[in-house]
């Protein structure tokens, strides 16, 4: 895909031998900028903030921990420490009733949010929440990339 570095991944047969996540992993292609995106912020609170691997959760590990059921909003990544944090990444804008759902959900469960974003709708969405919930802080998207890009450069 043009512009979208080369990904590799053990195949499902692979993950089983090692024990690993026995579902097999369906790749969205719709997903792959917003996972790219993802890592990227991972790869950032680690080199930032020195955030250790071990303590940080994925959205599919806060899935897996909620059983069956009904599917609920989790968000992108957690970061957990002497407190636990909230972390979104947000390229496009979402209607804003569903919008602050997953900030009220995220309020009531995480001590911060962080919404990384280069969107200026998202951006001005979370303006307006930002009174009513106080937990909530916004990283520029570009700022989060430009700093993974400067210390592998």
């Amino acid at each position: 895909m043009y512009g979208i570095p080369y990904m590799y991944t053990l195949s499902h047969k692979g993950r089983i031998l090692l024990g690993v996540n026995k579902r097999e992993d369906r790749i969205r292609v719709d997903r792959i900028t917003h996972d790219i995106y993802i890592l990227e912020a991972i790869i950032y609170y680690v080199l930032k903030h020195g955030v250790s691997l071990a303590d940080i959760e994925s959205e599919k590990e806060l899935h897996i921990k909620d059983g069956f059921g009904i599917r609920r909003h989790q968000p992108d990544f957690v970061v957990n420490g002497t407190k636990s944090i909230a972390v979104e990444v947000e390229l496009n804008p979402k209607p804003k009733d569903r919008m602050e759902e997953n900030v009220r959900e995220n309020y009531m469960k995480y001590d911060k949010q962080i919404w990384i974003t280069g969107n200026s709708k998202v951006k001005s969405l979370l303006q307006v929440f930002i009174g009513e919930y106080s937990n909530i802080e916004v990283l520029r998207l570009e700022e989060v990339l430009a700093y993974v890009q400067h210390r592998y450069s």
